[in-house]
């Protein structure tokens, strides 16, 4: 049974992967006369799959003719799959021993380490590419060594791919491991073992390593997800002759169904079949009588099913009570949740930064109308002696430098802010709310089986790189296409940015919505939940007073991880001239213009980067990856600033620089206190005569006989 789901799950994969792969050419075709509907051309489609001449590579781009489909993707996937494999070896082997030796390392030296993770994780992939770019052509200038060779039809480039994918599973693994061996070092077994006088690099190899490899498996399959969306931008900036650039070359359904299938294929198996290995997929205990088919599907069990289905909902909605219901009290409750928050300097900084950018970007383009001021040809005051063409370095005619056209970096920047971050956060939040929405559906409304079987089905979604998919879905939108009268959008402006901002947010909305409801479902085995239950509380109660609150923090963490996510994606769909909004390009046979951004937005100044760029010594081009890369890190700062906040709430201390200096502040006002032999005062028969006539007599009189007698005893 166990092996029958496996294929299932995997036949339901690469159904999956069979609908996506038409997407390009139904989106491309639609509204032409020639159109026949997206079902019909999957049915078209599935047709052609099962004749031989269909699989069949065509070199469009090269005029080369065709060649068997396998002969042309088989040996690129070997290629991508020797770069993606040695990235990831390389990594997780150097974050292991990195790990290892930190859990000998004091407290004092692990802070600043952790830290510089935290920075190291914000900076995009394609960042790290570009300055281990300028790296090595400062050391071929220097030495004459070419450490990072790029690609050719003749020539393979392993070292510079590999070093430069290697660096997020090195640092996200090292991150993961570091927290997992601190938080088991604390564990009650650790401690016994301390006493039995073993030391601690036996405890860390046969006990911790054993116990966090089955916990770190499940963040191996987050970071591998990202690799391969990183590796789709590797691939292209290294001229890497993988999937990606025959992917690029012939962007038929064909060579989609194929790319997908051949990343699909070998990581689902592998991280299964290692499932199956962990036992985890083990049925529940107390499913121990499982209903035959015929008693399913009965027609009474199917109506009785539906109406109770419905009942729980209509007595949810008549639970709610109006009267208490306020407009204003969600804006009220959200803003004394902002101003609590503020005070956390970290959250503070980061919110600051996208109030005061997001502000300044607006008022600017109000006043002055999206102006972006452009130099051609620069000369000195006289007018007669050419100081500087285009791109213009900084800081002359411009402080922050221009690019190809002569266009201020600055004003660009300005103007595209409102545009990254507002659709950004908008996207991210999207994502956060329709998977809260799914996640209730998930956790209260769905059996145990159904929610494990909808758990797997999406889990194949992580061996699906996500930036490929959303190239392959967004290039029929983003790009205009030829039509009889030339090149135009197949969409209005206001329909591209609605269709990119769904294909965003549908891609990842499965996997938070199962992600949300797992962590509903923890809430509800809460002691005080079945409390509730019993007082009769309905299932809205439960989620609006009990389960709202406890994961509310966590919903603002995802929102900032999503952020990021989106962000990265505006970037490596920038290097591929895929401008959110649009690709404006000129076909001009005189001399065309390089392809724009239609909003200004940052990704579209994104084609301005690469190697020539960089070894021309534009380094002043730096500052575009810079707003990406401030704007991440502000973001892990309002993340981190709600962990913090949700610490200090739930009873978790940590040192704050305010309250260090109010206690410093009261230590000095206290007075000292001198003890003497004054301070004491001898109780006994002497000190009894001291006292006034008939005080001794009451005194006695308050004691019991047997107490007195203990009492004279004593003394």
């Amino acid at each position: 049974m166990r092996l029958i789901r496996l294929f299932t799950y995997y036949l339901l994969g690469m159904v999956s992967i069979f609908c996506v792969s038409i997407f390009p050419q139904y989106f491309s075709t639609r509204g032409t006369p020639e159109s026949t509907g997206y079902f019909a051309q999957l049915f078209s489609f599935g047709k052609d799959l099962m004749k031989p001449e269909s699989w069949v590579y065509q070199f469009e781009r090269s005029q080369a003719g065709g060649a068997p489909m396998m002969e042309i993707m088989g040996p690129a996937f070997i290629y991508s799959m020797q770069i993606l494999l040695g990235a990831l070896l390389a990594g997780f082997s150097i974050a292991l021993f990195l790990a290892l030796g930190s859990a000998f390392l004091p407290k004092i030296v692990l802070s600043p380490i952790k830290r510089l993770l935290d920075v190291l994780e914000s900076v995009p992939d394609l960042i790290l590419a570009t300055l281990l770019q300028v790296l090595s052509i400062m050391i071929f200038k220097s030495f004459g060594v070419d450490l990072f060779r790029v690609a050719s039809f003749t020539e393979k480039a392993y070292f510079a791919p590999i070093v430069t994918l290697a660096i997020l599973p090195l640092v996200s693994m090292f991150k993961i491991l570091l927290l997992m061996i601190e938080e088991e070092f604390l564990k009650v077994y650790v401690t016994f073992i301390k006493s039995k006088g073993i030391d601690k690099l036996n405890i860390l190899i046969r006990h911790i390593l054993k116990n966090i490899m089955p916990l770190s498996f499940h963040h191996i399959k987050i970071i591998i997800w990202g690799t391969l969306s990183s590796q789709f931008i590797i691939e292209r900036v290294f001229n890497v002759h993988g999937l990606t650039f025959y992917l690029l070359d012939n962007f038929k359904p064909i060579t989609i169904f194929v790319t997908l299938g051949l990343i699909f294929t070998p990581f689902y198996f592998l991280f299964q079949l290692v499932d199956i290995w962990l036992k985890e997929d083990l049925p529940l205990s107390y499913e121990t009588r499982r209903r035959s088919w015929w008693q399913i599907s009965r027609i009474g069990n199917m109506v009785e099913g539906t109406k109770r289905f419905f009942e729980n909902i209509l007595y949810s909605i008549k639970s709610i009570n109006l009267r208490k219901l306020s407009p204003f009290r969600p804006f009220i409750n959200a803003f004394f949740t902002f101003y609590r928050h503020m005070k956390n300097w970290k959250f503070a900084i980061g919110a600051l930064f996208f109030i005061v950018t997001i502000s300044y970007s607006i008022i600017y383009s109000v006043t002055t109308d999206n102006h972006v001021d452009q130099v051609r040809l620069y000369y000195s005051e006289d007018g007669v002696k050419l100081l500087s063409a285009m791109p213009h370095a900084p800081t002359k005619p411009f402080f922050f430098g221009s690019d190809k056209l002569g266009f201020s970096l600055f004003d660009q920047l300005v103007i595209g802010a409102k545009y990254t971050l507002i659709f950004a956060l908008l996207i991210a939040l999207l994502r956060v709310v329709g998977g809260l929405l799914f996640g209730v559906i998930y956790a209260f409304y769905l059996g145990p089986r159904t929610q494990q079987w909808l758990a797997k089905l999406i889990d194949s979604i992580h061996f699906l790189p996500l930036s490929l998919v959303a190239y392959i879905l967004l290039a029929p939108i983003l790009m205009p296409a030829f039509t009889g009268f030339g090149y135009e959008f197949t969409y209005t402006f206001t329909e591209r940015i609605l269709l990119e901002m769904f294909i965003l947010t549908i891609l990842v909305v499965p996997l938070t919505s199962v992600l949300l409801g797992k962590e509903i479902k923890r809430v509800l085995d809460y002691e005080f939940i079945a409390s509730a239950r019993v007082l009769g509380g309905s299932r809205f109660h439960l989620f609006w007073r009990h389960i709202f609150p406890h994961i509310g923090a966590r919903l603002t963490i995802l929102l900032g991880t999503q952020f990021i996510q989106v962000l990265l994606i505006f970037i490596h769909l920038g290097i591929f001239k895929f401008f959110f909004g649009g690709t404006k390009l000129d076909f001009d046979p005189m001399g065309a213009d390089p392809p724009m951004s239609i909003t200004h937005e940052w990704s579209g100044l994104i084609g301005e980067l690469g190697r020539t760029t960089i070894a021309s010594g534009r380094y002043w081009y730096l500052w575009i990856l810079a707003a990406f890369m401030m704007a991440i890190f502000a973001m892990q700062l309002i993340i981190q600033g709600v962990k913090e906040v949700q610490q200090v709430k739930v009873g978790v201390l940590y040192k704050l620089p305010k309250a260090q200096k109010k206690k410093a502040k009261h230590t000095h006002e206290v007075p000292s206190y001198q003890v003497t032999k004054d301070s004491f005062k001898v109780i006994g028969n002497e000190s009894n005569s001291t006292l006034e006539p008939g005080v001794g007599t009451t005194f006695d009189r308050k004691i019991k006989p047997k107490f007195k007698r203990g009492f004279e005893r004593g003394m």
